[in-house]
């Protein structure tokens, strides 16, 4: 039965049907025909419901009531898509799982996608009868409560689909009406976020090998953001997704040069601190913390001012992130500590962000890691932020029907080219008309990576010589490459080329208001809010410190019973050097066990230095101010216990003097362990280092053989000296001895500094042992201040990476 076309429009609409706790995403393709005998019909796709339906016809305009349930009647006034022939040929071509691929000048019939799916997965288009004129091209929706036949119900949600042309005074205005979100909780109204407009002109940014075949990461790149919007930058992998989002960011690395322009409110300025946030793919959270907690301390680091405006801001960061179930719930993350979701502590990493409340919002993958329900959820909340004013820039790999209908406007990335930068629904037209349209039962975001990843080619490779008799796998004769190419030579001839280019001069044109910076707490406040969160931190988690106490108990419960009862005679001397040593090095050697932890604290600090959240200064004084009641109390359990379960010399200031120079030695050893974790970033290569290092300062110490006795180079000079090992024992042997003097025989005596010469070289000065203090002193904060220097100045890139990477490039040149 032949067909005559009327008209064409695509909509994707979003409902709420009664009963349902969150919008239910539906995508219309809603078609036309005239036929022969005067007689209507009309088409309908759903997406991704595929119930039964339905259809009654009006007298003055037309309506179809689809029924989902008994209870459940939707009413639409509907618009034009595509023609019933449309329709009709795709879905004959796309039963075989593939679709026409074809240049914008010459079509290809025997170039196919190839795809994998089940026989009789694909259905076709319903046609209903009997529909009559209708010329009105905009939609309406309503929705109704009531049974099959039933009037009445709720009030009616009226939603107006947007134009696919951008205007600058509809800017609020997306591909889609927005769908309602209920609130995060609360009965407080969330305070509106003043937005703020980016716009980038040929954005190209180069990274000497980055790739083996050109140093452009992106290339020539157009696009531009509004208030109250959502842009995502989509692409397969290695595409130039997060360079592009770090440019516009303006947080490049060193290595990598940005040409073209950034506009931000039309003007070329750089954006100030707490005018913009960026959260990265892997945020590092602090499991302890409530989320309330959590945030208010991140406040505090962030703003200035009093306390009361601070806890403001992190109730609205709570409500906007719609975490108010969770607000006093445990982030955790650890296999002892169980606590949020990925999905929920994907949201608190961005509810850190709004805290300051930015102008503008760039997200690194907000759906890295998070199932369908979850990314969906993240997707509406985001949605909901974006009503609030605030422009959000993300990027994102692939997602859903749903989650994609709820993106304004989308920038295609391939190999650093832009192959599109529109609303949604016109990158749908835009495949459609470079001879790729998405099949019937294919998600949007997967098609278009299905065409521009040229991964996919090795997949064909693989399955080129599959058969199948229903026709589920097709041949593909179309490289990727060469859809790349035609779907980038469309676009830059197309007229939504023209349009990005047309608006960024209007955006650009007129400077408007330059962002202002919002000003940042001071020094001395951010170290003592960090002085106490690490306290408390440090109090809740065992791993930190509380393991380590146990191991030192028990290390020095084993040393005390193996030495006990030695006595006070001159046979007891090297006995008594013996145990010093042994309670001293194997002490150091077992506070490796605060690795894990101290890695941590590097990494939570790198994502807050990162955005200016915190500084390397900053850092370490409130961690040495933080841990040193805890090492101290490690240092005065274990040594009471050492003291007097070994019997050494009954003086108090004796026992005073050996519990504060083990507490420097755990100072020196903190900076040491500090220091190597800042250099390898890596769990298993700090511990094989810190091992060794302490095995060598072991042998140094001047235990197993006497410091003068030891060769010059390299044992005495340096390793002998810059053993933190030889100043504790060297301290607490002359703690014990000097001043002490032992019997031989009936009539004559000896000083404790020739009883204990043989067997370790201490100084005869009475004040020696509070130089050795001082060194050990010194030497840690001599540790600290080369991490600070590391940190401060970037010299260390993740040494373990950078040398299995030039390990692996090796075996890969030598093959």
């Amino acid at each position: 039965m032949n067909n005559k076309v009327i008209g064409h429009k695509p909509w994707i609409k979003y409902l709420k049907f009664k009963g349902f706790p969150h919008p239910y995403p539906c995508i219309f393709h809603i078609c036309r025909t005239q036929r022969v005998e005067s007689s209507h019909s009309l088409a309908l796709s759903l997406f991704p419901r595929r119930d039964s339906l339905s259809l009654s016809g009006g007298s003055t305009s037309f309506r179809s009531r689809f029924v989902f349930s008994s209870s459940l009647n939707l009413t639409i006034t509907c618009v034009k898509v595509q023609t019933m022939e449309e329709i009709q040929s795709q879905s004959d071509l796309y039963r075989s799982s593939s679709s026409c691929a074809s240049s914008p000048t010459s079509r290809v019939p025997s170039s196919h996608f190839f795809y994998v799916r089940k026989p009789g997965s694909l259905r076709q288009p319903i046609s209903f009868e009997d529909s009559p004129e209708w010329d009105d091209p905009d939609a309406r929706m309503e929705y109704e409560a009531g049974g099959v036949g039933g009037g009445g119900g709720d009030s009616i949600n009226d939603a107006t689909a947007t134009p696919i042309s951008p205007s600058l005074s509809k800017i609020n205005s997306g591909s889609m009406a927005s769908p309602h979100v209920p609130e995060g909780g609360g009965g407080s109204a969330v305070r509106k976020i003043a937005g703020a407009s980016i716009a980038w002109r040929d954005l190209t940014v180069t990274m000497t090998g980055k790739r083996k075949y050109s140093d452009k990461v992106v290339k020539s790149s157009n696009g531009y953001a509004f208030p109250g919007t959502m842009t995502v930058i989509m692409g397969p992998a290695k595409s130039g997704k997060s360079t592009l989002l770090r440019a516009l960011a303006g947080r490049l690395p060193p290595s990598a040069k940005m040409y073209g322009e950034v506009f931000v409110n039309g003007s070329k300025s750089y954006m100030p601190y707490g005018s913009y946030g960026y959260v990265e793919r892997e945020t590092e959270l602090i499991g302890s913390l409530t989320v309330r907690e959590f945030l208010y301390y991140s406040a505090l680091l962030q703003l200035p001012g009093f306390l009361f405006q601070k806890r403001g801001v992190v109730e609205d960061a709570i409500q906007a992130m719609s975490l108010s179930d969770y607000a006093n719930k445990l982030i955790g993350g650890h296999c002892y500590m169980k606590g949020l979701r990925s999905g929920e502590r994907r949201r608190v990493s961005i509810a850190r962000e709004l805290v300051m409340r930015p102008h503008i919002l760039f997200i690194d993958e907000p759906l890295y890691h998070l199932d369908s329900v979850s990314a969906l959820l993240m997707m509406v909340t985001l949605k909901k932020l974006a009503s609030m004013g605030c422009t959000l820039v993300f990027t994102i790999y692939q997602s859903s029907t749903e989650v994609f209908g709820l993106f304004d406007r989308i920038c295609l990335l391939s190999n650093g080219n832009t192959l599109f930068f529109g609303e949604t629904l016109a990158c749908l037209q835009h495949f459609s008309n470079a001879g790729f349209p998405c099949p019937i039962m294919q998600s949007p975001s997967d098609h278009f990576l299905r065409a521009i990843n040229t991964d996919f080619d090795r997949i064909i490779a693989m399955c080129k010589n599959w058969q199948d008799d229903n026709g589920d796998f097709s041949a593909v004769n179309m490289d990727t490459a060469v859809a790349i190419r035609t779907l980038e030579a469309t676009y830059r001839s197309s007229e939504d080329a023209a349009s990005v280019e047309t608006m960024i001069f209007k955006l650009t044109e007129r400077e408007g208001t330059q962002l202002k910076s919002k000003g940042k707490a001071g020094a001395a406040t951010r170290v003592a809010v960090l002085t106490w969160r690490s306290l408390l931190v440090m109090s809740r988690e065992w791993k930190y410190y509380w393991l380590r106490l146990i191991l030192y108990m028990i290390l020095t419960l084993c040393i005390g019973t193996l030495y006990s009862g030695l006595g006070h005679s001159l046979s007891s001397v090297a006995t008594r050097v013996s145990a010093v040593f042994v309670f001293v090095s194997f002490a150091s050697l077992l506070g490796i066990a605060g690795i894990p932890s101290l890695l941590k604290e590097i990494k939570i600090y790198g994502s807050e230095a990162s955005n200016q959240h915190s500084g390397a200064f900053v850092f370490l004084v409130g961690q040495f101010l933080g841990s040193i009641p805890f090492l101290f109390l490690m240092s005065i359990s274990s040594s009471l216990v050492f003291y007097f379960m070994v019997g050494l010399r009954d003086d108090f200031s004796l026992l005073m003097y050996f519990v504060l120079n083990f507490f420097m030695c755990l100072l020196v050893n903190e900076g040491l362990m500090l220091f190597i974790a800042c250099i390898w970033r890596d769990v298993y290569w700090s511990t094989l280092t810190l091992i060794s290092i302490h095995v060598i300062m072991m042998l140094a110490a001047g235990h197993f053989r006497i410091r003068n006795a030891l060769p010059k180079p390299v044992w005495t000079y340096p390793l002998a000296y810059i053993s933190f090992h030889t100043y504790s024992i060297e301290g607490l042997l002359e703690n014990e001895y000097l001043g002490e003097v032992f019997a031989v025989g009936e009539v004559r005596s000896i000083s404790g500094y020739e009883a204990i010469r043989g067997d370790y070289q201490i100084s005869p000065d009475t004040s020696s042992k509070w130089r050795n203090m001082l060194v050990l002193l010194a030497m840690a904060f001599g540790y600290r201040l080369i991490v600070y220097v590391l940190l401060r100045f970037g010299l260390n890139k993740n040494v373990s990476a950078r040398l299995l990477l030039c390990h692996r490039k090796n075996n890969s040149s030598s093959r």
